[in-house]
């Protein structure tokens, strides 16, 4: 079942991409006492990932933090590794926080992962937005188009602040 705005994250641990390699976060540890825009990608490297949803993030940064925002994440169903690649490829090192939940625990948990095995990318996450405040869901945005990052974008996340 998907997580519904009002609900609490459920326990779950990420690994925190840092300056150093990464490292183990619950996520009470990293919601907890923060307003925090999640969001989740399909993948690392994807072409609408790439293109249009990280990049809009990036670009709105400082307008997102500047409306009470604490952190901005990306949260998607790759490793650790390849996720630091994608920080550093990006641009978004130090402006994003980019999580990995390799073995989808956490997309799974929250309801939001998608079997895309046509694709050949296995499961993965739907491709999706959300504010959530000390652990507790806010809003939910959840993109409704393939290949589009319209519903889910920083520009949707702008108008909810």
């Amino acid at each position: 079942m998907m997580i519904a705005e009002g609900e609490k994250l459920p326990e779950a641990t990420l690994k925190l991409v840092t300056e150093d390699g990464s490292q183990d976060v619950t996520t009470t540890e990293f919601f907890g006492g923060r307003k925090v825009v999640l969001f989740g990608v399909p993948g690392a490297f994807t072409p609408t990932c790439s293109n249009n949803h990280l990049p809009g993030f990036i670009e709105n940064h400082d307008a997102i933090l500047d409306r009470g925002i604490d952190a901005i994440a990306v949260v998607s169903v790759n490793d650790q590794h390849v996720m630091r690649a994608w920080a550093r490829f990006s641009g978004g090192e130090g402006k994003i926080e980019f999580l990995a939940d390799g073995n989808g625990t956490f997309t799974r948990a929250i309801g939001l992962d998608a079997n895309m095995e046509a694709a050949g990318f296995g499961m993965r996450s739907r491709r999706f937005s959300m504010i959530v405040e000390d652990g507790t869901v806010k809003k939910l945005n959840v993109e409704q188009a393939r290949g589009a990052a319209i519903d889910s974008g920083a520009a949707r996340i702008l108008e909810q602040l």
